[in-house]
């Protein structure tokens, strides 16, 4: 899920930028196997994130990048880009290859995968650290993440591992420690089901609940499968490049059918082919919405196979020190291959000339240029506020039709003495106590996180950490005087621990010794996302992934990447967003092969596939 600190936050505290001596120490860079430079292993590439040595960069250049030290990469602005490429009067031969806007898992994939292929890029992030949704904060011994610690596409198998490969592709890889148990959802009528690494005692446990549609459920996690080994099979690049299309199509004609097939329908339709239990549905329904923040009927399957299988396949497993430090390891990893990344670089507006995107303007003023421009912010805000002025593409207008903003959420960041926990306690856990109407209401459901039950690192000793949050929409925080603000986050935050004192943890609220609250309004600020977002949701009912644009825009140049693009919310679905739009890029900049003239057809084609949707 997403990051939500709240104003009072100690990310405050950071308004500066950061001390070197604390950030060049911080835990993350000890989980680089490489060395402590993060050095990339070069050779012939291969697969999805093959490798390839760097063009175009000179002895001296590549020296001069192998001294960075450690603490540069997330200092603020110590890596600027060429004096020229600061003015308008530049060279056209110094320009960037890519300027990347934000630093999320998507724009972070993006940019060290165009590294890879021997890019210059730049990542310029608002903040001071990287990472997004994906980050980190310190506090009082605590080491907390801002986002979800269900890391799927975290193993060491397969293709859809896609942040393993991210990390090995720029020499680095995290220590992780797997997770038994995915989620323990605690649903209404005393329904209580773990979802198990291992999937065939999952099965099992759902049998035992639902032993008179033990068919029906064994068929739809069956098609689920049918998804997953499609995808898993797949050299996985961009689906806007037709040479790579058409290479895939006649290596693995069954898989790309399959695939085809699934593409418009969602998971909630399929779901009630073979299931008719409606408890069964519900907690399918529930299932969806911690992948999509919706019901199983508006999730596409394509989304429900690849997380639902994922989490058994490869299985959910959480990197040694926190989520944060897979951010900082792939930030680290940009700067090790020779590009740059400049932190307190608020992007304020893109550039266009002639219908092309040329460029960025910073809020202190500097313009900067590149051959080509990635937004990972989402689409709203890049095409209302990064490209104010300017018209909305149709294709633009067309999602915006489709899909609206789904709500943020209010999270919760708690230490606790860990006595309280009961043992043999789950990391993860889904309440939903009372209806299961209340799923897709604020503060209906609430997701939680005891990521010390993994890392005890995280914590001081004798303490856990608790990470809750349940949806809330920013509209029920706006227009509050800064005392009644602070009253409602409080009383809010007290139901929920009341509720979790209820169901899983007496005497929670006497344990507690931190508390931070955040709404969607410290999410809007935090991450510039409008309205605190965390991503699209259909309209209506959407015709599976149709409708999702993909990496490419409307303006030449301009390419969008993150939870608003094809194939949408999650860790693993913006890391493929970020692996298909590097791939689009180096092509279009001569990096991958191309043909212009497939290239048009295709586009035209996909243009035209979306607005049936």
């Amino acid at each position: 899920m997403a990051n939500y600190l709240c104003s009072s936050s100690p990310l405050t505290h950071l308004s500066s930028p950061l001390p070197l001596q604390s950030v060049a120490q911080h835990r993350c860079f000890r989980h680089c196997k490489a060395s402590s430079s993060c050095s990339l292993l070069l050779g012939s590439s291969s697969g999805v994130f093959g490798r390839r040595r760097p063009r175009n960069r000179s002895r001296r250049g590549a020296r001069a990048s192998s001294r960075v030290p450690n603490f540069m990469v997330f200092s603020q602005a110590v890596l600027t880009p060429d004096k020229k490429a600061e003015t308008g009067g530049l060279n056209r031969d110094d320009l960037y290859d890519a300027i990347v806007i934000g630093s999320g898992i998507g724009g972070l994939v993006t940019a060290t995968q165009l590294a890879v292929k021997g890019a210059r890029v730049l990542v310029l992030e608002k903040y001071v650290i990287p990472g997004g949704s994906s980050g980190f904060y310190e506090r009082d011994g605590y080491t907390f993440d801002v986002g979800s610690s269900v890391m799927f596409g975290f193993s060491n198998k397969g293709n859809l591992n896609l942040i393993t490969q991210a990390l090995a592709a720029v020499g680095c890889e995290m220590e992780v420690i797997p997770d038994p148990t995915t989620v323990h959802f605690h649903l209404p009528n005393d329904l209580s089901i773990r979802v198990h690494r291992e999937y065939e005692e999952f099965i099992r446990e759902l049998f035992s609940k639902f032993p008179h549609e033990k068919e029906g459920i064994l068929k739809f996690y069956s098609e689920c499968w049918k998804i997953f080994n499609a995808l898993n099979s797949l050299e996985l690049k961009s689906l806007e490049e037709p040479l790579y299309l058409f290479g895939q199509f006649f290596q693995k004609p069954i898989e790309c059918l399959t695939l085809a097939y699934y593409i418009p329908q969602n998971a909630g339709d399929i779901a009630r082919k073979y299931i008719k239990d409606p408890q069964v549905l519900s907690f399918i329904d529930a299932e969806c919405f911690i992948v999509s923040t919706v019901n199983a009927l508006q999730t596409p399957m394509i989304n429900a196979g690849m997380v639902l299988c994922d989490r058994h396949f490869g299985g959910i497993n959480y990197p040694v020190g926190g989520v944060g430090g897979i951010a900082k390891s792939l930030a680290k990893g940009l700067v090790d291959m020779g590009s740059n990344i400049q932190y307190k670089a608020n992007v304020t507006g893109i550039i266009v000339e002639n219908g092309k995107a040329v460029g960025v303007r910073l809020s202190d003023g500097r313009q900067l240029f590149a051959k080509t421009i990635i937004s990972n912010a989402t689409r709203w805000d890049t095409f209302g506020k990064l490209l104010k002025g300017e018209n909305i593409p149709k294709g633009e207008q067309h999602f915006q039709q489709r899909y609206v903003k789904a709500p943020s959420f209010l999270s919760i960041h708690m230490g606790v003495k860990a006595e309280v926990l009961p043992p043999e306690t789950d990391c993860h856990h889904f309440i939903l106590e009372d209806s299961w109407s209340r799923l897709e209401e604020s503060y209906g459901s609430i997701f939680l996180s005891i990521p010390t039950v993994l890392d005890p690192s995280l914590a001081p000793e004798g303490r856990h950490i608790l990470h809750i949050f349940t949806t809330s929409s920013i509209e029920d925080w706006e227009g509050l005087p800064r005392s009644e603000y602070e009253v409602k986050k409080k009383r809010v935050a007290d139901l929920i621990v009341r509720r979790l004192e209820e169901t899983l943890f007496p005497g929670l609220k006497s344990s507690i010794t931190f508390m931070e609250v955040g709404t969607p309004k410290t999410h809007r600020r935090y991450l510039a996302r409008q309205n605190g977002t965390y991503g699209p949701m259909p309209r209506d009912v959407p015709k599976g992934l149709l409708g999702m644009p993909f990496n490419t825009t409307g303006i030449n140049s301009l390419y969008c990447v993150g939870d608003s693009c094809f194939p949408g919310q999650g860790v693993i679905a913006v890391a493929f967003s970020g692996v298909m739009c590097a791939h689009r890029v180096a092509a279009d900049i001569g990096l991958e092969k191309k043909s212009p003239l497939l290239d048009s057809a295709l586009l035209g084609l996909l243009g035209w596939l979306r607005s049936l949707a």
